[in-house]
């Protein structure tokens, strides 16, 4: 058996995070929305089954909550450290996507959210 691609996704984690532009934002904070999908190599695990042989979902979430806790200016700046964390601590994902969109920002629109996204490579 041969298989072509792999991904593994954590869809929309939600955190109360102080992140923003203006000073306000990181004094009062918001919730953020931050979905991750990493390609990596699964034929192992597929094999297997030994969480050993695969990028381990819980412990991408603990990375991605760290870095949820930095205050930081700007969403490209938080998905910028997420996705250099994550390439240096999970040898094993060749290719990374990390999507970060703050819930309700303030713009004077009627928004679900706003954010970025930014690809990665290896």
């Amino acid at each position: 058996m041969r298989i072509a691609a792999g991904n593994i996704f954590l869809e929309q984690m939600r955190f109360y995070a102080y992140h923003g532009v203006m000073e306000q934002e990181r004094l009062v904070g918001g919730y953020y929305l931050v979905t991750l999908t990493a390609e990596a190599d699964l034929t192992a695990a597929v094999q297997s089954d030994d969480v050993a042989d695969t990028v381990n979902y819980a412990s991408l979430y603990a990375l991605v909550e760290r870095e949820m806790d930095i205050p930081s200016r700007l969403l490209e700046h938080v998905a910028g450290r997420i996705g250099r964390r994550a390439l240096e601590e999970f040898d094993r994902i060749t290719a990374l996507t990390v999507r970060v969109v703050k819930e309700n920002p303030p713009m004077g629109a009627d928004s679900r959210g706003a954010g970025v996204e930014v690809k990665f490579k290896r």
